[in-house]
């Protein structure tokens, strides 16, 4: 019961921090802002479908491959706007 408040309280941040991010992009246009928004976001998508896997889905379901994914997808973003993207 703890760990399922606590997927889905690191769900709601990641997507509160995602928002920020992606409205503080919207007024600076800086593009650092960006790619962290999309990070965040990738991640909160992860953090949903890890409260998924563990918590609602029955045992031989298993996302792991896909959670996997989206956190990976999330950190290159990040990592192409720190190295290619830096002004």
């Amino acid at each position: 019961m703890v760990a399922e408040a606590v997927y889905i309280l690191c769900t709601l941040t990641s997507v509160a921090c995602a928002w920020l991010l992606l409205r503080a992009y919207s007024r600076s246009r800086a593009r650092f802002l960006l790619w962290s928004g999309l990070c965040f976001a990738f991640l909160a998508a992860n953090n949903a479908m890890l409260y998924v896997d563990l918590a609602v889905t029955a045992v031989d379901v298993d996302l792991r491959l896909l959670r996997h994914g989206t956190s990976l997808a999330g950190l290159l973003l990040l990592l192409y706007g720190l190295i290619w993207d830096a002004e």
